[in-house]
């Protein structure tokens, strides 16, 4: 058996007081249909990074509406992770050095996952690119064969990838019964891949991460890192990536602080055991912040968790997601539900949320990204404007009861 991460039901009661009566019972309806099927969520890692954080809210969700939904995580060892990164970053777009050393340590380690499967599942839902052979493989070793419907969820942006890699994954994808993307623009066209079907990721707005916090709380996480929440603050939480921009962050912070001077940044993210270049990355960002002790570089490592990170969206003045290139930035959607506005990198799943000018800014550069935090912050009655504005679009379209109502629907769809 492959790691089974323990997860509890949770009611969709629960969500009655944030979401409304009506979305609820459209829920409680097509999960009638489903009572007892057995859905399968299998991914690289129980924690760190936005699949692990969806699947730790949507598996206890599906239990709650009658489903028998588990999520089990692949094993993987340091060289295959070595390849799935450079995997990652090759289907965002990145040249990278692909040889077939690299896709037999993917291959084996897949073989090794797969005999320790158990596929008796009507809806087995891999996730990104590390399980994505799982299907074949199934069907090549397994006694019993395919059983139930696969689907395959891509979290990244897979627009224009590297072609020797997307050469090599995307006929694994080829026999699963639908993929999802989270937008159209992530379909590569010169790819023969199956039905498509688009679905963006959502946070769960009565999580510790997102319920509402007490200026009282605030203050004292602040004050517990050595912050003044008094003073203007900026913060961009995420892993430390290439494609996250820490670096560009740092440059754009300095260059508001011509204008805002007492201005302080805050950097946090968590180290993710799927992602081998993370502390090499973290090291290049603290380097870059040359000893600034108005920039505040925080990981898990420092105790930072989900109501920390809570504490630094909802207490910032504005929040950056200033990345080159993005699959959704759950981020984004975190800030504006807290109604803080948000300036994100003009790519990808960001343009999804912002709504340029209304709830935020998107933006091309680091003097970009400079002029906008500066127009949040010195322009307080804007700034609530579109904190209002990004949390009702929160509240419609990026919220985890949308998520689990769109699986239903999938479900009932390749049912037919």
């Amino acid at each position: 058996m492959l790691n089974r991460v323990p997860l509890k039901a949770k009611s969709l009661s629960r969500y009655v007081r944030s979401m409304g009566e009506e979305p609820i019972a459209r829920i409680e309806q097509l999960a009638k249909a489903f009572q007892g099927a057995r859905v399968l969520h299998i991914n690289a890692t129980s924690y760190g990074g936005g699949v692990a954080e969806i699947l730790a809210t949507l598996v206890p969700l599906m239990k709650g509406v009658g489903i028998d939904a588990d999520w089990q995580v692949m094993y993987g060892t340091d060289d295959f992770y070595n390849v799935t990164k450079a995997m990652h970053n090759a289907l965002q777009g990145m040249d990278v050095g692909w040889t077939p050393q690299m896709e037999q340590i993917y291959m084996e380690q897949s073989i090794f996952n797969v005999s320790q499967l158990e596929a008796d599942y009507d809806f087995i839902i891999i996730h990104d690119p590390q399980p994505a052979a799982f299907l074949g493989l199934v069907e090549e070793h397994s006694p019993s064969g395919r059983q139930g419907k696969w689907i395959w969820r891509c979290h990244i942006d897979t627009s224009t990838p590297f072609a020797p890699v997307a050469d090599f994954l995307f006929p694994l994808i080829t026999d699963y019964d639908e993929s999802v993307f989270t937008m159209a623009d992530y379909v590569p066209a010169e790819q023969d891949l199956p039905h498509v079907t688009m679905m963006a990721p959502t946070i769960d707005p009565i999580s510790l991460k997102n319920v509402p916090l007490s200026a009282e709380t605030i203050d004292a996480i602040f004050d517990s890192y050595g912050m003044d929440h008094s003073r203007p603050t900026m913060c961009q939480i995420s892993r430390f990536d290439p494609w996250k921009d820490p670096l560009g962050v740092i440059d754009a912070y300095r260059l508001v602080r011509e204008k805002v001077p007492d201005l302080q940044l805050i950097l946090a993210g968590s180290m993710a055991s799927d992602d081998p270049e993370g502390m090499h990355y973290l090291h290049r960002t603290e380097m870059h912040a040359a000893g600034d002790p108005d920039i505040f570089i925080l990981t898990n490592a420092q105790q930072v968790g989900a109501i920390e990170v809570n504490a630094f969206q909802a207490g910032s003045d504005v929040v950056v997601q200033k990345s080159t290139r993005e699959g959704f930035g759950l981020t984004v959607s975190e800030a504006l539900w807290k109604r803080t506005p948000v300036v994100g990198g003009n790519v990808g799943g960001i343009t999804l949320q912002i709504k340029n000018g209304e709830n935020g800014f998107l933006v091309d550069s680091v003097e970009a990204c400079a002029d906008a935090c500066v127009e949040i912050l010195t322009n307080p009655r804007r700034s609530e404007m579109m904190g209002e504005i990004g949390h009702q679009i929160v509240r419609n379209n990026y919220v985890m009861t949308v998520e689990l109502e769109r699986w239903l629907q999938l479900f009932a769809l390749l049912s037919s």
